[in-house]
């Protein structure tokens, strides 16, 4: 029975991503279609055509591979473009652009994406990654504002008694030192009120205080049992811990050796956001490293090395976990809702993040163009000059071709190691 709840809730959650995606592409769709560009297909998935029909212009249908989904809008790459020389690469962008003209009439005139004002472009093409952001802001607010967040506070719920000389022994020996928590007096119930002077309002701040000490000096003022006190001086020391932005790695930084008391609070928008741009840290350093990190995967798959819980993952293996999520006995089906929501949140967020990069073929490729052109425009009607006409876009399909390429590598890598050997969160 287990199973079946893990793969209907499994196919459930894919369905979902797959609605974000297409929620996406209507946030291309939907502001073309008020300025007049023509648009030939809305399609869920690629490859071979499943079914479809045709209203008006536009084409609707299912395809076979359910990986994403795209629009056609017509007119991508401007139509005429004089080139000072002729080279390969602008062969290359002249046959781009024959290959389009297919696809236009004489009736189109002034319906041509490339033909619409920079500002009508940059609506269109910003319009799906906003969708993503959209999503995202939606599912974590509902999250926090109604299940709730566990956060951490200044006040101590346990203090870690020694630093093990063994890493493998998880018992203190005589052998092992006491950790400066320890120490310095720190026990579990002190309200952390100060770290070297500086008063405290929040857990990441002291974190980051004592991460950044080092082996320094530490003078702790606390709140014990309503009355604040000086503890004894003592020095953190440096230890390896995992990154905030990058779970999936380490970094040597100070240590002090307690454990945050948990509770569990309800946010609002403001709150919402703030969790995002932290999240966001995450996924823009996990989109910074993402072809080293499926590397490592890879690597740890072909190896048989047991699979990091913050490696990145495709939507199968997202798919996987949320099934996971939902099979877990010892969840409630609140817990259930929320973590899924999370996890379908999160999605959101990176994909957000990951088409705002100002390369093709993804939406921040097409809005940095639009963006240089206007630049350009301005920038010679400034020196007096004659316009230089539309930015080439297409003189890029070579760096979309290589992105395009890099992506179907990482993402059918990622799938298989999903299915191998997927990542395990219980």
């Amino acid at each position: 029975m287990i199973v079946v709840v893990q793969v209907l809730a499994g196919i459930v959650f894919f369905a979902l991503i797959i609605v974000s995606v297409l929620l996406h592409e209507c946030g291309h769709f939907i502001p073309a279609k008020i300025f007049g560009v023509k648009v030939t297909e809305f399609f869920a998935g690629f490859g071979p055509k499943i079914w479809s029909f045709k209203r008006g212009e536009t084409e609707y249908g299912f395809k076979w591979i359910p990986l994403g989904g795209y629009v056609r809008l017509v007119g991508m790459y401007p139509a005429e473009v004089h080139h000072r020389r002729v080279n390969n690469l602008t062969q290359l962008a002249d046959e781009a652009r024959a290959a389009e003209a297919q696809d236009i009439t004489d009736a189109d005139g002034g319906r041509l994406f490339s033909d619409k004002p920079v500002w009508v472009r940059l609506i269109i093409m910003s319009g799906g990654i906003l969708t993503n952001l959209l999503l995202a802001f939606l599912l974590f607010w509902a999250v926090f504002g109604i299940y709730g967040q566990s956060i951490e506070t200044t006040t101590v719920a346990a203090v870690t008694a020694c630093v093990p000389m063994n890493q493998n022994q998880p018992e203190c020996s005589a052998q092992d030192p006491p950790t400066p928590a320890a120490k310095t007096g720190l026990q579990p119930g002190d309200h952390i009120v100060s770290f070297n002077g500086e008063h405290i309002e929040s857990w990441s701040q002291l974190q980051e205080l004592i991460r950044d000490n080092g082996d320094g000096p530490v003078r702790l003022e606390v709140e014990r049992d309503g009355h604040a006190m000086n503890l004894k001086p003592t020095r953190t020391i440096v230890n390896e811990m995992p990154d905030i932005n990058n779970p999936g790695r380490t970094v040597t930084v100070g240590y002090l050796g307690f454990s945050p008391t948990m509770v569990i609070v309800h946010s609002g928008p403001g709150d919402t956001i703030a969790q995002m741009w932290m999240m966001s840290k995450q996924s823009l350093s996990a989109l910074a490293r993402l072809p080293v990190l499926t590397w490592n995967v890879a690597s740890d798959m072909v190896t048989g090395k047991t699979r990091d819980v913050n490696s990145p993952m495709s939507i199968v293996g997202a798919s996987r976990v949320a099934g996971d999520i939902a099979g877990n006995g010892h969840l409630t089906l609140a817990d259930k809702i929320a973590s899924g929501a999370s996890l379908l949140g999160g999605l959101n967020l990176f994909l957000f993040w990951f088409n705002v990069v100002p390369l093709p073929p993804m939406d921040g490729g097409h809005i940095a163009g639009a963006v240089w052109e206007s630049c350009k425009r301005g920038i010679f009607r400034l020196a007096g000059k004659p316009d230089p006409g539309p930015a080439d876009t297409a003189m890029m399909l070579p760096v979309a071709w290589f992105i395009g390429i890099l992506m179907l590598v990482m993402g059918l890598v990622l799938i298989v190691a999903d299915v191998v050997s997927p990542v395990r969160i219980f």
